[in-house]
């Protein structure tokens, strides 16, 4: 009886002291995202690279928040990650690129394996199997902050597809090439192209076949109902339910759970939820992302043991080295081949904003802290991969805006915005003078004071009327803006239509959209 009272003590103690680290993890997160809205001399670089800043911070202190472990990461952060950027990544625009996503997934993992490992069993002291770990955790890309600032600056929707997809894809593919590594290493198995190819099919294969099922299951289940909380919480089962029947069953919990976030995004939404229903389910997942990064990207700061980084200064280097180098050779190479076959129009100034964009992150940090402890290169390998997500992040994820403007490649958001804001006013303005019109007769209203306030807006709309008149001449890529957004709201009115009639029976399955087809995009790329 007294073992058992001491035993729920201690686990009272632990629950406790777990909660207390988690809410002081939380705080510190919002805390940093807040901070540049608050003040504006605030630096204002993306969220997640200043999370990682002030996690370098604590751990210059030697303030330790949380242990990042790597089942932590894979098995309960990143699904969610995982499912919102599959749900949010529109098929039509994934197809239109499929091709280069494809080639970087599958061909980029390979070449970026070879190229670390080459640079560092050349140029170090580390043995071929540390080599080939170190080149297997960073093949996975993670370039949340890139994406995120894309959608800031309102760069071109494909090329952020791209960078997506392709980041989605190589997750899986190099959580297995890390597997069959540790394997090697352990001596526990064999490298022959045989028994490799056939793992990679079957783990591919177990992936997309649970994401499908699982994915379409729920698309019509939800059919059946049009309860917003019970579809949102079946979208989180989903996201994990994927993953880890997947990683049960041998497959990849990676490539199910984003075959289940793109089945659900782009065919469960539009079949079995209402329009409330997919905006509620959709800002449901943009605040767990938003949650969910900002823990991950201050807890990978806050593990950086600093004595370990320096003592491995000169792996990290040779490493950073050979990661750029093989990720340009596979993206100019493979863009090139892709163009040449399918006509994916990728540009040069595309691929470099692709190359230099290849951040890693939270993959790569929990497959490295993945490698067993039985092993006596891990602790190399650990350090060596810090280093390198440290570089990709500061580095290359600060100087990611300056490229894109080097590049003419930044996006004409704040015209875009300026220019909807000015459509804003005149709507309103033009309801006002509507409302005006009915009360012209009222006999309470003074009518000197009527035609004050009637030529007052009438102004106001005849200022507002130059204002965008003036927009659409010094900006025609405006007017671009304006025909696109017309477009999206025509295909989302007849895929709505379509989902309709089969809600309602009328239909056994939802039409392919004609649109797309049908009016001509306004610019090529």
């Amino acid at each position: 009886m007294m073992a058992m009272e001491i035993g729920t003590e201690i686990g009272k103690v632990a629950i406790d002291e777990g909660l207390e680290s988690f809410l002081l993890v939380v705080c510190v997160s919002l805390t940093v995202a807040t901070l540049p809205r608050i003040f504006g001399w605030f630096p204002r670089i993306p969220y997640t690279l200043m999370l990682v800043i002030v996690g370098l911070g604590l751990a210059l202190l030697d303030v330790r928040l949380i242990d990042l472990s790597p089942e932590l990461i894979l098995s309960v952060f990143l699904p969610p990650l995982l499912f919102e950027a599959a749900w949010n990544l529109e098929w039509s625009k994934l197809k239109q690129e499929l091709t280069p996503i494809v080639l970087y997934a599958l061909l980029g993992v390979a070449v970026s394996i070879a190229g670390i490992t080459w640079g560092l069993v050349q140029l170090t002291h580390f043995p071929i199997e540390a080599a080939l770990l170190i080149g297997a955790c960073l093949s996975a890309t993670d370039p949340v902050s890139v994406v995120a600032l894309f959608r800031e600056l309102g760069v071109d929707k494909q090329l952020s597809a791209v960078m997506e997809g392709e980041s989605l894809f190589n997750d899986g593919m190099a959580v297995v090439a890390f597997s069959v590594l540790v394997g090697l290493a352990m001596g526990n198995a064999e490298v022959s192209v045989q028994p490799v190819l056939l793992q990679l099919v079957t783990v591919l294969g177990v992936g997309v076949g649970m994401g499908l099922l699982i994915g379409f299951a729920i698309s019509y289940l939800t059919q059946r109902f049009d309860l917003p909380l019970v579809e949102q919480s079946l979208t989180l089962v989903a996201a994990y339910g994927a993953y880890l029947l997947a990683e049960r069953l041998g497959g990849s919990g990676v490539i199910a759970t984003v075959t289940t976030g793109l089945v659900l995004g782009n065919f469960g939404s539009r079949i079995g939820m209402s329009p409330r229903t997919r905006i509620i389910v959709s800002e449901f997942w943009e605040f767990i992302s938003f949650f969910v990064n900002s823990i991950v990207f201050l807890l990978i700061g806050d593990q950086v043991q600093f004595s370990e980084l320096s003592k491995n200064w000169q792996a990290i280097a040779i490493t950073v080295l050979a990661m750029l180098i093989s990720r340009a050779l596979f993206i100019y190479g493979l863009g090139f081949l892709s163009n040449r076959l399918v006509n994916s129009q990728l540009t040069v100034a595309e691929q470099t904003v692709l190359w230099w964009g290849g951040l890693r992150g939270s993959v790569s940090i929990a497959l490295a802290l993945s490698v067993p402890a039985i092993l006596p290169i891990r602790s190399e390998v650990i350090a060596t991969v810090f280093g390198a997500v440290l570089f990709t992040l500061l580095v290359q994820g600060l100087l990611i805006k300056p490229l894109l403007a080097k590049l003419n490649l930044l996006g004409d958001q704040p015209i875009r915005s300026h220019y909807l804001e000015a459509i804003a006013r005149q709507t309103a303005l033009n309801r006002v003078l509507d409302h005006l019109q009915t009360v012209k007769a009222c006999p309470n209203i003074d009518p000197e004071f009527y035609a004050y306030q009637t030529s007052l807006v009438q102004g106001e709309l005849a200022s507002l009327q130059t204002e965008l008149d003036q927009l659409l001449n010094e900006h025609p890529n405006v007017q671009l803006f304006v025909q696109e957004q017309l477009q999206e709201e025509l295909r989302a009115i007849e895929a709505d239509t379509y989902a309709e009639f089969v809600q309602s029976g009328r239909l056994n399955r939802e039409l392919s959209p004609m649109l797309p087809t049908v009016i001509e995009p306004p610019m090529s790329r």
